[in-house]
């Protein structure tokens, strides 16, 4: 069971007029569903309950009209028509004796109010701190506005109450909130009683929560989610200023729950920080309050769990991405099973899922997102159908998961690879450059298929369909993978003649993932991809001592990755290497040495001097098994062969986070498979028409 150094995490801690049961906290994070799926959120946040958070709270929640954030879907508070749905997500936590939070937001300058079209307001008049730079100005808040404010607020908490939430969230943190932007000279250029001095500009913080305190009268506890910092900042929130508001404020809220000044420095990727990389920002802050204090640093180590409350730095081991990686991560700690925690891998994928308005997703837990709708769990594995046996051709992401989840059903399952490393395309990338952490997805799922019986893996086993048939499998699984393309081909040139290529050497992350180095040292890499492997790509050849100049037919490097929170880091490692950027320019042809390019919005041809070219655009998936194994159907039933399927990378190339997806669907709808559904193979919410 339960190691005994671990026993301090475990230990029940006061909120105020609660008791948390452990100091396993899952503090507020978004997910994409917000209003829109209520039951699903529900269901999420339930499966963590389950799992043994003591708090389970909400994403941030709309207060008001005035202040939305669309596109992006948060929860919502706006009246009381928005109470059930809320109060959903409060049953299901209760359920597992888990107590429920709700994050109240008046979003201030951060809102567009793209629906209700009222102008936002702010401290100041100012363009609006929106993701997307939206054309739209915050009016400067009058008196009368922040009255409103204060008594809107009041309302949503007397809505979160009627709602049955434990703790309600006075939110000044992110620059997302409409507190933050008062507490910060970066924002709020106020001459009257709001602005100049700390103290005045701490004045609605004060405010808010002694407004909060009143309305929840002891039925509930308060918590305050603060910046601590926006050193990246001029004028933003320093250390001194939030020892001053702490000292002054430290004891009105029941609980105080500490981030930085931006989501972007809260919820860094694994690629550019570490875990407990916010400790030097929170250490000390405790000592300024009687009352318990949540912070957050991707925890999955329980030892640097336990130094957090050790050492007097937090009372409760805040998390979002490792809550969402392994919902069950308390239990297991508690359990004594630490090589079963999934651990979070720090990709943000799940950040993905709000910036792109989807369904949240994570690379280790694929079930995220799936409870309600395709009934899918984290840990529990509905029992096989039949005693079948499955040959699963393939140990990448797609594969690993497939044998481990079919094994957990309690079928028998040979997993076959060819080369001598299990991993696939995990094992290779998790070896670039900030990715080392990524070599978790493939660490849980060997250590998984290790504990179970039924499950065989051959190395260096290449496979023919003819040897595939001879074996008599129920069902064949093909997750061979992908390859990099190499010529040319991909969102910007979609034909295999779209570019010239002569006499320069060409390689493809592939190439240079296995060990292949170009010739000479000047190496230019095409981006066509606009995810991850183009920048990683640059930034390893150019560690190596390559010259490097990367071109993208974007206006910034390694576009998506806004979508993941990273790509001002990357775009500013790239620059700070001194690698040679060439946006908003295609590569029209190849050879010499040297590239012609083509400006993307004018044409005006260009050239670029290089000895080489790394060209990473789109991907094949190695389907000629699965199209052989396809082609000779005829004579499955001869073998006993029902069925042969592509999985993950090999039917169509994705991330590493969809091929794991990939697998685990593949393992639940083994029996009745959906590809060729006439209807929807999952529940959706629908809205219902408001008949007047």
């Amino acid at each position: 069971m339960r190691d005994p150094r671990y026993d301090v995490l475990f230990e029940p801690v006061a909120i105020g007029p609660l008791v948390a049961k452990n100091r396993f906290f899952q503090v507020p994070h978004c997910n994409g569903m917000g209003y829109r799926d209520p039951a699903a959120h529900a269901e999420m946040r339930a499966v963590k309950a389950e799992g043994g958070w003591a708090v389970v709270c909400t994403e941030q929640a709309e207060i008001h009209y005035t202040s939305e954030i669309t596109p992006f879907i948060e929860a919502r508070i706006w009246d009381d028509c928005d109470i059930p749905a809320l109060a959903l997500m409060v049953e299901r936590v209760h359920e597992h004796d888990a107590l429920a939070g709700i994050e109240l937001a008046y979003n201030g300058m951060n809102g567009p109010n793209l629906v209700s079209r009222v102008a936002p307001v702010g401290p100041g008049h100012l363009p609006v701190a929106s993701f997307a730079a939206d054309p739209v100005q915050a009016r400067a808040m009058t008196r009368r506005d922040i009255a409103n404010l204060r008594r809107w607020h009041q309302q949503a908490v007397k809505r979160a109450l009627r709602a049955g939430f434990d703790i309600v969230y006075v939110y000044a943190g992110h620059a997302l909130g409409g507190v933050h932007h008062f507490l910060s000279r970066r924002y709020n250029q106020r001459t009257d009683e709001y602005g100049g001095s700390l103290n005045n500009r701490m004045r609605l913080l004060r405010e808010l929560l002694e407004d909060t305190v009143d309305a929840v009268d002891g039925r509930a506890a308060v918590g305050c989610r603060i910046a601590v910092e926006e050193s990246a900042h001029e004028h933003g929130i320093n250390r001194d200023e939030i020892v001053e508001v702490i000292g002054e404020l430290g004891e009105l809220p029941d609980l105080w729950d500490f981030v930085p000044g931006s989501w972007e420095d809260d919820s860094i990727t694994s690629r550019f920080s570490t875990e407990a990389h916010q400790e030097e920002l929170v250490r000390g802050l405790k000592s300024l309050t009687s009352k318990p204090v949540v912070g957050v640093g991707r925890f999955t180590s329980p030892d640097t769990m336990v130094r957090m409350v050790r050492q007097g730095i937090l009372d409760f081991i805040g998390a979002a991405r490792p809550s969402i990686a392994d919902p069950f991560l308390p239990s297991k700690i508690e359990q004594g099973r630490l090589e079963d925690i999934r651990e979070c891998i720090g990709c943000n994928i799940c950040v993905a899922g709000d910036f792109t308005m989807s369904p949240i997703r994570c690379t280790q837990n694929p079930s995220i997102g799936e409870e309600w709708r395709r009934g899918w769990h984290p840990e529990r594995y509905r029992h096989r159908h039949s005693d079948e046996r499955i040959l699963v051709v393939g140990a990448g992401p797609a594969g690993l998961e497939a044998s481990m989840s079919l094994g957990k059903r309690g079928y028998e399952v040979v997993l076959v690879e060819k080369s001598r490393v299990l991993g696939g395309r995990v094992a290779a990338e998790s070896q670039l450059p900030g990715l080392a952490e990524w070599i978790r997805v493939v660490d849980y799922r060997l250590g998984q298929i290790a504990q179970l019986d039924n499950v065989e893996h051959y190395l260096e086993s290449e496979m023919s369909a003819a040897e595939a048939l001879s074996y008599g499998f129920d069902h064949i699984a093909v997750a061979t993978g992908s390859v990099w393309r190499r010529d040319g081909a991909g969102r910007w040139h979609t034909r295999t003649d779209g570019m010239a290529i002569g006499d320069l050497q060409v390689l493809t992350p592939d190439d240079i993932m296995a060990g292949t180095r170009p010739a000479g040292n000047r190496i230019a890499v095409f981006d066509d991809d606009h995810y991850y492997m183009g920048g990683s790509m640059a930034e390893l050849l150019c560690v190596e001592g390559y010259e490097v100049a990367l071109i993208t037919p974007e206006a910034i490097v390694s576009a998506w990755t806004i979508n993941t929170m990273e790509q001002h880091r990357i775009q500013a490692k790239l620059l700070e290497l001194g690698v040679e950027l060439h946006t908003s320019t295609a590569v029209s042809a190849v050879g010499g040495h040297e590239l012609h390019t083509a400006c993307a919005f004018t044409g005006r041809a260009g050239r670029i001097d290089a000895d080489a070219l790394v060209i990473v655009t789109a991907r094949l998936p190695n389907d000629n098994l699965s199209q052989t194994l396809q082609s000779r159907a005829s004579e499955w039933a001869d073998h006993g062969l029902r069925s042969v399927t592509a999985v993950g990378d090999a039917l169509a190339p994705g991330t590493i986070a969809a091929a794991v997806w990939a697998g685990r669907r593949y393992a639940e709808e083994l029996e009745s498979p959906t590809e060729d559904s006439d209807t929807t193979p999952y529940r959706r919410e629908l809205t219902s028409l408001f008949l007047k």
